[in-house]
């Protein structure tokens, strides 16, 4: 058997998140949180943001952003929609040369995902 090292394992290794994480320390990243909490899910009146459907904002040093996020289910009516409404939002920000916005359903969003405004907001706690 021959063992090809260049060739992709898309088997995470063990310890590894499953949620990559975010440039917090990037000077945009703010502004990009920000921008991600202008966006509404249309059928839950909480931003995406504290729902916690936003995994990752991924920004590099020449200020591309990537955001990896998922939706509250595979069937949302919106799945086809919301990235570009993510990405319209963060694409004007000064500094931005970048958008790209990709989803995920690995790990499949929970209620425990929220953060406690949302579940304030949404009469959880």
């Amino acid at each position: 058997m021959t063992v090809d090292p260049n060739a992709a394992n898309d088997t995470p290794m063990e310890g590894a998140p499953l949620i990559a994480p975010s440039s917090t320390d990037h000077p945009l990243h703010e502004s990009v949180v920000d921008a991600c909490r202008s966006v509404f899910d249309p059928e839950i009146p909480v931003n995406i943001f504290d729902l916690g459907l936003v995994y990752t904002i991924d920004i590099n040093p020449e200020n591309d952003v990537r955001v990896i996020m998922t939706l509250t289910a595979p069937g949302c009516p919106v799945a086809g929609e919301m990235p570009g409404w993510v990405a319209d939002a963060i694409a004007p920000l000064p500094g931005v040369r970048t958008v790209d916005v990709d989803l995920t359903w690995e790990p499949p969003w929970g209620m425990e995902m929220m953060s406690d405004e949302a579940r304030l907001e949404l009469g959880f706690m």
